[in-house]
């Protein structure tokens, strides 16, 4: 070899286009950097010009060893600033072979000569055409799985469910007859389950349903790739991941990334305070939570794509005002079907809430979710949402609304004694009640005093010498022997 240094290690990053996406691979990106690694961080054109409009047109440049490239996702052209709807999209990239311009973008990568060669491919569980043009091109490549195992478990037992003819459902009477509290005792690993506690998209009556189809698809043939990375860690989710390794030789679970993250990575560099968030942060809120006590605020995200009629956002509304308890709430423009929610909330409220509540539209989460202030937290019950809960500590008051959210919700419940359920059809007593035993009830302590107990083993997990710290450093030892 001469004296010739070996070319870096070259990693393609490739997320689901919608941001609780693109969060996870990013803290994966970072960390991959900061093991030496040259990134391309994939996004499609959509999500690219979102985060050039977030951040301004130039945000790459100061960014050394990252590169930012896109690619079409099939749809038509828009500028609109909003989480796109998530079937079209998923059936978009189903359907449009997305997997030529991808591989368009590796032959150009790889013939690139101020680029090293790329080493692997990391694509999302739901993006499996990132795998197959690696595999094709003989390029190694890792599975990341960024939602919960639990929940990646129940989407692999999607076809089981249609083999027994439970789904589709007959007519959209299971969501009134009692049929979603059918218990689901033979998913492996996940006991006590029933069927409303399955990722939502089994509530269909269409054989042909986009979302059924796409994530249970998508989540079965995630198994054959070489490698699967799951943001979770041993402690937990012990049962399903046990059941997991039974299932696939290889699979790393080095999270929470978020944690892995803050805890080695020094935050001097510009790559570590790169946030991929497509929405303005505000940050005024965190000298807002700077004058309330310890652990006395309610922390209230229902994240970046649940939507909710006008009468739920009044309930909520109205609820967090008579609980008394001060609050900061996040509240999307888009969080209402078809409005501008904000504007739909009443003077009187604002009126009503002025000394004790803050609203603003977005802001920097986990950060928030880490100020001492903050006592509980109303959640969709997202894994990332979940994972930042467990950083900071927080419980969690939950109101999931699709996906693996309702299955994260009852692990939250039942399994990790973090959480407590606010009923689907939102009343504001009802979240008064809630939010009131939560900060002030006998519950409410010790689902705290559980959240803190989560915290501490999540940080033993991340620590240098823990599960989490260990499965990253021997998935990245991993990577560099196929590179050699």
């Amino acid at each position: 070899m001469g004296s010739q240094a070996s070319p870096k290690p070259h990693a393609v990053l490739v997320p689901y286009p919608a941001q609780g996406h693109i969060n996870p691979l990013m803290q994966l990106a970072k960390l991959l950097h900061w093991k030496g690694f040259h990134i391309t961080y994939v996004n499609t054109e959509y999500n690219h010009r979102r985060l050039k409009r977030s951040k301004g047109l130039d945000f790459a440049d100061e960014l050394d060893g990252f590169t930012f490239e896109a690619i079409p996702d099939g749809l038509p052209p828009s500028d609109r600033d909003a989480t796109q709807h998530i079937p079209t999209l998923s059936d978009s990239i189903a359907k449009n072979n997305l997997k030529n311009p991808f591989a368009e973008l590796m032959k150009k990568l790889n013939s690139n000569p101020d680029l090293p060669p790329v080493t692997c491919v990391m694509s999302d569980g739901i993006m499996g055409f990132a795998r197959e043009v690696a595999v094709e091109l003989g390029i190694p490549e890792v599975m990341f799985w960024t939602a919960s195992a639990c929940g990646y478990m129940a989407y692999i037992h999607f076809d089981e469910l249609a083999k027994q003819g439970i789904v589709p459902f007959k007519d959209d009477n299971f969501l009134v007859d009692g049929t979603l509290d059918k218990p689901i005792e033979w998913i492996r690993g996940m006991p006590n389950m029933k069927l409303r506690d399955i990722p939502t998209f089994i509530r269909t009556t269409d054989p042909y349903d986009i979302m059924f189809n796409y994530l249970g698809g998508e989540s079965r043939r995630s198994l054959q790739s070489a490698a699967i990375l799951i943001n979770t860690f041993d402690e937990y989710e012990h049962e399903v991941l046990k059941e997991l390794n039974k299932m696939h030789p290889k699979i790393y679970t080095a999270g929470p990334l978020n944690m892995l993250l803050t805890r080695h990575v020094s935050s001097e560099t510009k790559i570590k305070s790169f946030s991929s968030s497509l929405w303005k942060e505000d940050t005024n809120c965190l000298n807002w939570l700077d004058k309330w006590a310890p652990e006395s605020v309610v922390y209230v995200n229902y994240g970046c794509v649940t939507t909710m009629t006008d009468q739920h956002l009044k309930e909520f509304a109205w609820g967090l005002a008579k609980s008394k308890q001060p609050f900061l709430w996040i509240v999307r423009p888009d969080v209402v079907m078809g409005d501008q929610s904000a504007a739909a909330l009443p003077k009187e409220f604002y009126d009503e809430v002025e000394d004790r509540g803050m609203i603003v539209s977005w802001c920097p989460q986990a950060e928030v979710l880490k100020h001492p202030s903050i006592g509980a937290y109303l959640s969709h019950c997202g894994w990332n949402s979940t994972t930042e809960s467990v950083a900071g500590g927080v419980p969690m008051l939950c109101w999931p609304f699709f996906a693996e959210q309702s299955t994260n919700c009852r692990y939250a419940c039942t399994v990790w004694g973090t959480g407590m359920e606010v009923n689907h059809d939102v009343k504001r007593d009802d979240v008064a009640e809630l939010v009131k035993e939560m900060m002030e009830g006998e519950n409410g302590k010790v689902l705290r005093k559980n959240a803190k107990e989560w915290r501490r083993k999540a940080e033993a997990a991340t620590e240098v010498g823990g599960s989490a710290y260990n499965d990253f450093e021997r998935l990245v030892k991993d990577i560099l022997q196929f590179k050699e």
